[in-house]
């Protein structure tokens, strides 16, 4: 444990931003019938009999004396929609309900139109809570909409979405479906946090296609068109899934009428074994779909209950800069992600990764 001392509050406050809250507006009416309002994440429940909640607001707001005196509040849940009016009532100005259209809830107090949910309050007692005022009130009044809520953490506004890493039943239909989905998170994570273009592929009626792209700050292109079908043999999205079908699945799409000879044979098994021993494929100095852009790119596959490639998370960047290193961070993150992905689609992977598989081209002669 770290003494009391040995931080300061603007690391306090770091810390403490790391708990992900939803965002509300508390609003409120004064004897002269002003409306008043601001922004806060303090909201919480107290209990649920009697229906109690709470909320602080700091000694130093502009509105902190009329709500010390208030005998009601509304608890505005934002709908994921509403920053703007998040923002609007988190800074102090004479007037923040100008142009504002609002609904007259219990004893006057206004509601903010659109918002995820509302809780029309009663006071119940006041505390001091340091440099705050700890507000509890009795919920007399509640509503909601389906409208997602605003999330906010870390110094930012954040969407609610379920977690692709909770709770379901591995295998079963769909998986692609399931996959798809789980894949788009996770690209998003993966760009955000190694500010590299990443793209998300399916293996469809004509081979590795693109569905979606991540782009990095510095994009690799300014064009990054979904659809694009990918060549197989020759783009590390298309060996990723090469090394995890079975091999009339990638004979019939990258090369449908060729005779291979046993060389060739040996070398395509060769490379695809080493894919599936290191789980990331990778290919140097591709051309990037109409440019002259030359890149680097890694890929990891994501594998479904029968070891069969349905995704592929694949990293681009330019080959000047962008070297696409087995060992590098972002590879190994690229594998994990992959991996976890598979997991959750119910691949078993010590059960798979370590024997000999016939895909690629073996049943090709």
């Amino acid at each position: 444990m770290r003494d009391a001392d040995a931080f300061d509050a603007r690391e306090l406050r770091r810390v403490l931003g790391t708990f992900v809250t939803g965002v509300t507006v508390v609003t409120t009416i004064d004897d002269e019938g002003r409306y008043h309002g601001l922004t806060a994440n303090s909201f919480s429940s107290v209990s649920l009999d009697p229906p109690l909640v709470l909320w602080s607001q700091a000694m130093k707001a502009p509105s902190h004396a009329t709500f010390s005196k208030a005998h009601r509040f509304a608890i505005n849940i934002l709908a994921e929609d509403q920053i703007s009016l998040s923002n609007r009532f988190a800074k102090s100005s004479p007037d923040k309900f100008a142009g504002l259209d609002v609904d007259v809830g219990l004893g006057g107090v206004p509601l903010l139109r659109d918002c995820s949910a509302w809780l029309e309050c009663s006071v119940v007692s006041r505390m001091p809570g340091g440099d705050h005022t700890i507000y509890v009130g009795e919920v007399a009044s509640i509503s909601r909409t389906e409208r997602k809520p605003l999330v906010f953490g870390n110094g930012k506004y954040l969407l609610a979405d379920p977690h692709d890493l909770g709770e379901e039943k591995a295998g079963g239909g769909h998986s692609q479906l399931r996959a798809t989905r789980l894949g788009a998170r996770a690209i998003e994570r993966l760009a955000r946090r190694f500010d590299e273009t990443m793209a998300l592929a399916v293996w469809g009626n004509h081979g590795p296609t693109i569905t979606m792209w991540e782009p990095a700050s510095v994009s690799v292109s300014d064009h990054l068109p979904v659809g694009l079908i990918l060549p197989v043999t020759s783009t590390a999205t298309g060996l990723a899934f090469a090394a995890h079908l079975p091999a009339a699945t990638v004979r019939q799409i990258a090369w449908p009428d060729a005779d291979l000879s046993s060389d060739a044979i040996f070398g395509w098994e060769q490379s695809l074994s080493d894919i599936r021993r290191r789980g990331l494929a990778r290919q140097g100095f591709e051309t990037f779909y109409g440019s002259e852009i030359l890149i680097n790119a890694l890929s990891a596959p994501v594998l479904d209950t029968n070891g069969h490639a349905v995704l592929a998370l694949t990293a681009v960047g330019e080959a000047s800069r962008f070297r696409a290193d087995f060992d590098s961070p972002l590879a190994q993150a690229l594998k994990e992600t992959a991996e976890g992905l598979s997991h959750r689609l119910g691949y078993a992977a010590l059960e798979s990764y370590g024997r000999a598989r016939s895909f690629a081209v073996a049943g090709a002669r």
